[in-house]
């Protein structure tokens, strides 16, 4: 066990590691800290999950310059979910340290608003390759002074086609700066990336089995046209509050969704072919526990920001060991017990097979179970999200909403969830026993003095 005050760490930044309760590093923040805070490029391969987020945020903010007005650090992420998990990270462990600049720059946003907010430089810049690129090329992001480019999710980046947009963002930024890559994978592509863009980089692999005391893994064998009716069975006989099923593509991911919703469950979809402002909104139920059951494609499950996840389904085998490696890796955190269920055709078993040559000894494929197996029915979920078309921009803050719904409108604490303010609107989850009164009072009442139109979301 590696204390945080074992590094050169600045006094608040140990002072934020220790109001998170953070209580010793990780693994990966074992490896690589040193590395990051002696200044040299480095790559790591580590498991969604083990607290690489704090290991490079804390190597960021340890070499930050703050009284100096300039952009310092740049971290690409392959989604803006991803980005936004990842922002909020940096915010909380900056929060010991004053005037730290950081935002989120991410495409399918509008730029109005992102040019507004880089009339001054901020210090560390959060967001997907594309948008960065744009931001460098016009000239609203100054990347001369960057000293510190972070590729996050490295291989999904590569796998996203984002490898020119990088390349370019490294060659736009300063000269001497240094790289820190990390990925879930370690392939070929990964290797020459480095090449490309890293100097003599201390390598590092972490973690990249997945602990089976901690997860537990089964595989039923099942023809195709039965593989919706095991994932709604499988449901109703594990009794879990919310679980992830992986499809390998969209219209498989909307399938499914529709037929657990036929069958009683709360379900929605999630890939990457829908518009912003629905992503955000799935991934918002889902969050706060106003839907119980996600069903996304791989890409479109990265960066899911989901503390506890008890269940994940593969609905679809994935097509190689390193993406069943992430899926199953999305549950069983922090010691938490997880259970990981992959559905697997005839024709798939050989694929299996190979699955085994690399990531060692698999459970056997068990027979599908029953329908009539004893399982009980679905419940709904146990939240309902309302909407509030007011956010940031309207000065808006959580505590607001909360004193609204607590104070006025005359709710137990107990039944408001998990509020998500975002520029233009917010979110907030009701206990379904609540959810009418909660909405009745909020539109005949006021929040902050002011009345603002009040929705549900279903």
């Amino acid at each position: 066990m590696t204390r945080f005050d074992s590094l050169p760490l600045r006094p608040a930044l140990l002072a934020s590691v220790e109001n998170l309760g953070y209580a010793s590093m990780t693994p990966v923040q074992t490896a690589s800290l040193p590395a990051m805070l002696d200044g040299r490029d480095l790559i790591a391969q580590a498991r969604t999950g083990g607290g690489k987020t704090a290991a490079f945020g804390l190597g960021l903010l340890q070499q930050l310059e703050v009284d100096t007005i300039r952009l310092q650090g740049l971290v690409l992420c392959p989604t803006r979910e991803l980005a936004d998990q990842v922002a909020k990270s940096l915010r909380k462990l900056a929060a010991a340290i004053p005037n730290v600049k950081i935002l989120t720059l991410c495409g399918g946003m509008p730029l109005g608003p992102q040019l507004a907010s880089l009339s001054h430089d901020p210090h560390i810049v959060v967001g997907t390759p594309g948008r960065i690129q744009e931001h460098l090329k016009r000239g609203s992001l100054h990347g001369g002074g960057v000293t510190t480019l972070v590729l996050d999710e490295a291989d999904r980046m590569l796998d996203m086609g984002f490898e020119e947009a990088i390349n370019d963002i490294a060659g736009r930024i300063g000269k001497l700066h240094r790289t820190w890559l990390f990925s879930a994978t370690y392939p070929d592509e990964i290797r020459a990336a480095s090449r490309r863009l890293q100097q003599d980089p201390a390598e590092i692999t972490v973690d990249t089995e997945v602990p089976s005391t901690v997860i537990e893994q089964q595989f039923y064998e099942v023809e195709p046209a039965r593989k919706n009716e095991l994932v709604a069975t499988l449901m109703s006989l594990q009794l879990v509050d919310s679980a992830l099923i992986f499809s390998n593509t969209r219209r498989g991911s909307e399938e499914v969704a529709d037929a657990l919703i036929k069958a009683g469950f709360s379900a929605l979809a999630l890939h990457g072919e829908m518009e912003q402002r629905d992503r955000d909104e799935v991934l918002v139920r889902f969050a706060n526990r106003s839907c119980a059951i996600l069903v996304a494609t791989d890409v479109a499950a990265r960066g899911l920001d989901i503390d506890s996840l008890p269940l994940v389904i593969s609905h679809d085998l994935a097509h190689d060991p390193q993406t069943h490696t992430h899926r199953i890796g999305r549950t069983g955190r922090a010691g938490q017990h997880g259970l990981a269920i992959s559905l697997v055709t005839s024709r798939e078993l050989g694929r299996l097979a190979s699955f085994a040559e690399v990531l060692g000894p698999l459970p056997p494929c068990r027979p599908a179970p029953s329908r009539n197996r004893g399982g009980k029915p679905p419940k709904p979920a146990p939240m309902r999200t309302l909407v509030i078309d007011a956010g940031k921009q309207d000065k808006l803050r959580p505590g607001d909403i909360m004193g609204a719904l607590t104070g006025d409108a005359g709710l137990p604490a107990a039944a408001v969830g998990k509020i998500d303010v975002y520029a233009t609107r917010a979110y907030v989850a009701i206990a379904r026993a609540h959810f009418e009164a909660a909405q009745e009072r909020l539109r005949k009442g006021r929040i902050k003095g002011r009345n603002f139109r009040v929705r549900r979301l279903d």
